[in-house]
């Protein structure tokens, strides 16, 4: 970001600076255009997305008690209040555009609070293995936990580091958004690598005894609406974090960071539409067992013990 000095048309400060922690620029001396995203965020779609989140974290605070997915329910409450932080930092920057420590703030936490939807999402379809047919799998449930939380831990940290190294070169380091980078593309790997083994296990379970015997005929609803709905919400992060690939690319001086549209379509829709998808499609519907009428007319197809859920 350029600095302009005396003489300039934007103001009667000697010296202006328009990014970084010593930035003086504002709306009075300074033109948008001149910001890092060059607009004023939308006032309506933050604090929409703001409340969305916080009803969210009630909702799923409920939901978690209730089924008793405690680990579940931290990482999707987590996640939540990151995206309270970020959208707020967002709602700071309408009235002060050049404020960078609400720049930070919600680059910072909306690029990184979908990894702990990751998280959530690799908890259930663990579950997931264990409540159906847990001998299937190629890989012991238990493990899973333990290769892929991990994994999100890292991408966390990257996208965290990044963040912070921004903030220490006032944005002026490539390396901070190439660390960002990192972490995003680390994020989309070990989702698809995931997907894929548990895309593998549904082959094997559809072709076994479990799913072809009496009890196992077919998947019951509830079943077929907590897969969906999980599906989906993974499809979204996924779209979600090809966005931000694509626009972090290109460091905070892209034409993709400068479109707000595109933001609200590809991050806020996204990823709101994924965290009530996976309340929607809670594990503790999908998972736990009903009433015994319950469980033989909705859930024909479970084969687990009624595992709890995580």
């Amino acid at each position: 970001m350029a600095d302009q000095t005396a003489g300039s048309p934007y103001g009667e400060l000697q010296y202006v600076k328009v990014f970084g922690p010593n930035a003086n620029c504002t709306l009075d001396i300074c033109p948008v255009e001149m910001s890092v995203y060059g607009y004023r965020p939308s006032l309506a779609a933050n604090f929409t997305f703001l409340g969305l989140y916080v009803l969210s974290a009630l909702v799923h605070t409920y939901l978690g008690f209730r089924w008793k997915s405690y680990s579940f329910m931290a990482f999707m409450i987590v996640g939540a209040i990151n995206a309270v932080v970020g959208y707020a930092g967002r709602i700071m920057l309408y009235y002060n555009p050049f404020n960078f420590t609400a720049f930070m703030m919600q680059i910072i936490c909306i690029t990184s609070g979908p990894v702990y939807y990751s998280a959530s999402i690799y908890i259930t379809l663990s579950s997931s293995i264990k409540h159906f047919a847990p001998s299937l799998s190629r890989v012991r449930p238990e493990l899973l936990y333990w290769i892929f939380i991990p994994c999100d831990i890292v991408c966390l940290c990257f996208q965290a580091a990044g963040g912070g190294l921004s903030t220490s070169t006032s944005g002026k380091s490539q390396m901070g958004v190439d660390m960002a980078l990192v972490g995003l593309s680390l994020q989309v790997a070990a989702m698809v690598i995931f997907c894929a083994l548990f895309a593998d296990y549904l082959v094997r379970y559809y072709r076994s005894d479990f799913y072809r015997n009496e009890a196992g005929a077919k998947l019951g609803m509830r079943s077929k609406l907590f897969f969906g709905f999980l599906a989906l919400a993974i499809v979204l992060i996924l779209v979600r974090c090809a966005y931000r690939l694509v626009e972090l690319k290109d460091g905070y001086s892209g034409n993709l960071i400068r479109d707000e549209g595109l933001f609200i379509g590809l991050e806020g829709v996204m990823v709101v539409a994924a965290v009530y998808s996976l309340a929607t499609g809670h594990p503790g519907f999908g998972l736990r067992k009903g009433s015994p009428k319950q469980q033989k007319v909705e859930n024909a197809g479970n084969i687990g013990q009624g595992h709890d859920v995580l």
